[in-house]
């Protein structure tokens, strides 16, 4: 899981029948990380992108907001700065400890049709995944900015990976919300399933068509978040994100479309250095190490992106995998 990266928390705040199914994720670092951002895709929605370019003057992010509600689910991100003003967590901006700013990138995902007009995430949504955020286990599935997500044809979800690459740990939170299928509707198995680490999906993969009905043309966008514990600058942050992309396109078939909005946030927490020391030969060691981190938050995005889909339930009108293919679990 993606809290298997020390120092990162997850919490998710959702509102599922009576007319909503839509929700907020807040993935938290308390003790500050680098940052960065990858976008493809033609209908991004997002939120202080811009000041994680390597080129600009921020360097550490307090948290990423990842929500539904497309547009107006940004409002969630309002929620999480209160939320960590009240700790005195941000960027000092004067002399008393509460004079800080937060910054908190954010990213939506839409999933209007899912909910009655106007339920949509606010900035109580925020605060309320801030304070259930915790290190341990992650709610997978229809919960957070997973809670009125849809994968092609099924319903989609939040899901959480992660890895060992070398003595780093890389770990991934994705909401799957895209316009392509993640799975393989003529035999039920998911596209990035080769990816499976000791069995960790659970389940029997069914080999027959799945009984769905053909998906509807709409607006999309699979968000998400890379963590890892070593001390990178934002420029391979940011190559940590476009990574994580590659792990995203494996599993989704197509991806990045026009109707996607796909958006990966990188977080650096510094814990491990990556080897150092001036000259040629030096530089290369360290390009090599990032270069295993990269190759592993492929394969870790593309995992979470599985398990976002195995793990969710029916919610606004959408039909799950287990309902297709309930057998695979049995």
């Amino acid at each position: 899981m993606i809290t298997d990266v020390p120092g990162v928390l997850i919490g998710h705040h959702e509102r599922v029948g009576d007319g909503w199914a839509t929700g907020t994720t807040v993935v938290l670092v308390p003790g500050g990380a680098v940052g960065a951002v990858d976008q493809r895709g033609g209908a991004p929605g997002t939120r202080e992108t811009n000041l994680l370019e390597p080129e600009n003057l921020v360097q550490h992010v307090n948290a990423i907001c990842l929500s539904g509600g497309s547009a107006y689910g940004l409002a969630a991100a309002d929620g999480v700065m209160r939320w960590l003003a009240e700790r005195n967590l941000g960027i000092p901006v004067g002399t008393q400890p509460h004079e800080v700013v937060p910054i908190v990138p954010a990213a939506v995902l839409f999933d209007l049709p899912r909910s009655e007009w106007g339920n949509r995430p606010d900035a109580s949504f925020g605060y309320a995944a801030c304070e259930a955020a915790a290190g341990g286990p992650v709610a997978l599935g229809t919960v957070g900015a997973g809670a009125g997500a849809k994968a092609g044809s099924l319903k989609g979800g939040i899901g959480t990976a992660s890895e060992k690459a070398g003595e780093f740990t890389v770990g991934v939170v994705a909401a799957v919300n895209a316009a392509g299928e993640a799975v393989d509707i003529s035999t039920g198995r998911a596209y990035a399933a080769d990816h499976e680490v000791d069995g960790e999906f659970g389940v029997r993969w069914p080999d027959r068509p799945g009984d769905v009905e053909a998906k509807a043309a709409g607006l999309n966008t699979t968000i998400g978040v890379v963590a890892v514990d070593a001390a990178l600058s934002k420029a391979e942050a940011r190559r940590l994100a476009v990574a994580a992309q590659d792990g995203l396109a494996r599993a989704v078939r197509p991806a990045h479309t026009m109707f996607d909005g796909d958006t990966v946030f990188a977080l650096a927490t510094g814990d491990r250095e990556l080897p150092g020391g001036a000259g040629p030969v030096a530089a290369a060691r360290r390009a090599m190490v990032l270069d295993t981190l990269c190759s592993a938050a492929a394969r870790v995005f593309g995992r979470a992106m599985v398990h976002g889909v195995l793990s969710a339930t029916s919610a606004g009108g959408m039909r799950a995998y287990r309902d297709v293919w309930p057998e695979a679990f049995s």
